[in-house]
Order: C-alpha cells, then sequence, then structure tokens
C-alpha cells in the first residue's frame, strides 16, 4: 500500500471516532489468558487535535491518540488523551505543518510504543511497534506477579501502569492488586493522592470497584469534605457518596436546605428529593405560601403528584384558607386543577 493510500485510509478513520476520555480496548486479550508470539507489538496509530480541556490539560498541550491493531483474539483499538510532551521527538510544529515525515516515541515504564508516519495541518496517521521493558517485567515478578501476556503488558505500558503507581498503592494498603485494577485505576484516574485522603476522611480501605466508581461519579475528597463541613459526620458511605453524585445531590443543594431549616437531610431523603425534583427553589415557593418547613416525604409526594406552587395558590383561593399538604396531593390524586 502507498504512504498516501495509508494515510487516507486511516485519516477516514481517524474521523470517525467520537472523542474519547478513556481508552478502549476492543477484543484485546483478557487478563490471564495467554497470548503469546507478540500480537499487541504492532499497529497502527493515529493522532488528532484535542479542542477541550480535562484534568491533565495543565500538563501541556492536549492530543487524542488512537492505536489499532489485531491480536489472537480479534481487532482492538485503544483512544486517549496524552500530552504532547509525552510523544518524544515530536514537536508542534512538525504537526502543523502542510505534511511531513515524523517519528516519536511514548515512552513508559512497562516498554514503549515507537510510531513513524506523517502529519498533515495538526492530523497525522502511520505504523507503531512496541518493545516490553525487561526491567520491568522482571520487578514485577519480584512483587509476586507473573508475567504478563503481551496484551496485558501492552495496556500498562499504554496506561502507563509504573512500578512507583504500584509501589504507592502497595504502602497504602493494596499489595498485589490484580493487572486489570491497576489499568482501570489509570484510566479512570484513582490516584495514590485520592486513597491517601479517602483514608484520612475515615475510610479505612475502600474496595478497587468502589474507588473507581466514586472516581468515575466525581465523588471526590473534596466532595466527602465539604459534607463533613456541612455536619455529615462520619461522612456517608461510599455507595451512598456515588448515590449522590449520580443523583445530582451537591453541597450547595444542603447548605440551600440547611438555610430553609433542614438540618441534617438523610442521604436516602437527599437523593429522593433530587430525583423528584423537590428542590430548595421549591421549598422556597411553598414557604412563601405559607407552607413552613414541610415534611421531606410530602415534598417529594407534592411532587410527585404535581402539587406545583401554583396549584397550591389556586386551591387556597378557591377554599378560602390554606389547605393541608394531604389534601393538595388528594385533590392532584383524583385528577382537581
Amino acid at each position: 500500500m502507498s504512504k498516501k493510500a495509508l494515510w487516507a485510509g486511516l485519516a477516514l478513520a481517524a474521523g470517525t471516532l467520537a472523542v474519547a476520555t478513556t481508552a478502549v480496548l476492543l477484543a484485546a486479550p483478557r487478563a490471564g489468558s495467554s497470548d503469546e508470539g507478540g500480537s499487541m507489538s504492532s499497529g497502527t496509530w493515529s493522532i488528532e487535535p484535542a479542542d477541550w480541556k480535562p484534568e491533565r490539560a495543565a500538563a501541556g498541550p492536549m492530543v487524542q491518540l488512537t492505536l489499532r491493531g489485531r491480536s489472537t483474539h480479534g481487532h482492538w483499538n485503544s483512544t486517549m488523551p496524552i500530552t504532547l510532551g509525552e510523544l518524544r521527538g515530536l514537536g508542534a510544529e512538525q504537526m502543523k505543518g502542510a505534511a511531513g515525515e515524523a517519528s516519536f516515541q511514548i515512552v513508559r515504564d512497562a516498554g514503549t510504543i515507537s510510531c513513524t508516519g506523517s502529519f498533515r495541518d495538526g492530523t497525522g496517521a502511520g505504523h507503531f511497534t512496541f518493545a516490553g521493558n525487561p526491567d520491568y517485567l522482571a520487578a514485577l515478578r519480584a512483587m509476586g506477579y507473573r508475567t504478563p501476556d503481551s496484551g496485558e503488558l501492552f495496556s500498562l505500558a499504554m496506561h502507563d501502569v509504573s512500578r512507583a503507581f504500584i509501589k504507592e498503592l502497595s504502602d497504602l494498603g493494596y499489595p498485589r492488586l490484580a493487572l486489570d485494577d491497576l489499568v482501570s485505576f489509570r484510566i479512570h484516574g484513582v490516584s495514590a493522592e485520592m486513597v491517601r485522603d479517602l483514608q484520612a476522611l475515615g475510610y479505612r480501605h475502600p474496595e478497587p470497584d468502589g474507588l473507581v466508581s466514586l472516581r468515575i461519579h466525581g465523588a471526590t475528597p473534596e466532595f466527602v469534605r465539604e459534607l463533613k463541613e456541612l455536619g455529615y459526620d462520619p461522612p456517608p458511605a461510599l455507595d451512598d457518596l456515588v448515590s449522590m453524585r449520580i443523583h445530582g445531590v451537591s453541597g450547595e443543594m444542603v447548605r440551600d436546605l440547611q438555610q430553609l431549616g433542614y438540618g441534617q437531610v438523610a442521604v436516602d431523603d437527599l437523593v429522593s428529593m433530587r430525583i423528584h425534583g423537590a428542590t430548595p427553589e421549591f421549598v422556597r415557593d411553598l414557604k412563601q405560601l405559607g407552607y413552613e418547613h414541610v415534611a421531606v416525604d410530602d415534598l417529594v409526594s407534592m411532587k410527585i403528584h404535581g402539587v406545583s406552587p401554583d396549584f397550591v395558590r389556586r386551591a387556597n383561593e378557591r377554599s378560602g384558607h390554606r389547605l393541608p399538604v394531604d389534601d393538595l396531593v388528594s385533590m392532584r390524586i383524583h385528577g382537581q386543577d
């Protein structure tokens, strides 16, 4: 295949990919599988500009890197953001040119990905080869790990699971984590600093899956500290933290409710209020209509059955007095408008 044809095919494939913030391996070897012969040792790469700013953007300009290949288990691809500084030998000027050859390396503790190809107007494509680091493999064995297969070693390198990262986690009480867990930590941004902060906040030894779930849903140590400042001490269980973030319970919501007289609402009630739209604004509207400190269950029931502030106002005007909440809910259940 000519270089021009290769370029066109790779550029077209790259254009069909959605921007991703985490890497995905399709049909790659699973942990514990046998994959002899270096089937993950070569493939194709493409790079596109990254016009968004993830957390790591502070480390420098970002690009979107995609690697593709075949293994004995089928086709795979991996897409991830990466700083330009991690692409050794590649400068911004090479990417911006009208067209030009390029070669660069992604050097990780687990191994090195060597890339050759070309760029045109900020977008590049070409081929890569991967070579594992024998010292890294020896260190894994010394730490009690079996020798990873080629697919696992490639993932460990791609996501920069270094010996230092493994040791930090071991020192925090996570010795010999499964290789899949280590890769998942790196993909989702579970760091030793995050684990250390959670332990300081009272979470002695969260399960690896729980740590990933916290990170995915944004239940950060900062969120826990905010809740502690609002009186949730000890802080909620990890599952409750995740549920709060999934449903949009924020420190601001809790603070607003406290200012409206709701001291320390139970986590389940906060989640229920958020799910059904019983917001602090709804509470304020009811307060202006004379309904002081309506019970949380009643607030949720009113929202479920469509008892809006406008409905309350009309119903009270028709009756000539302030109706109890139960009557308002009953009226809506029976179709009164």
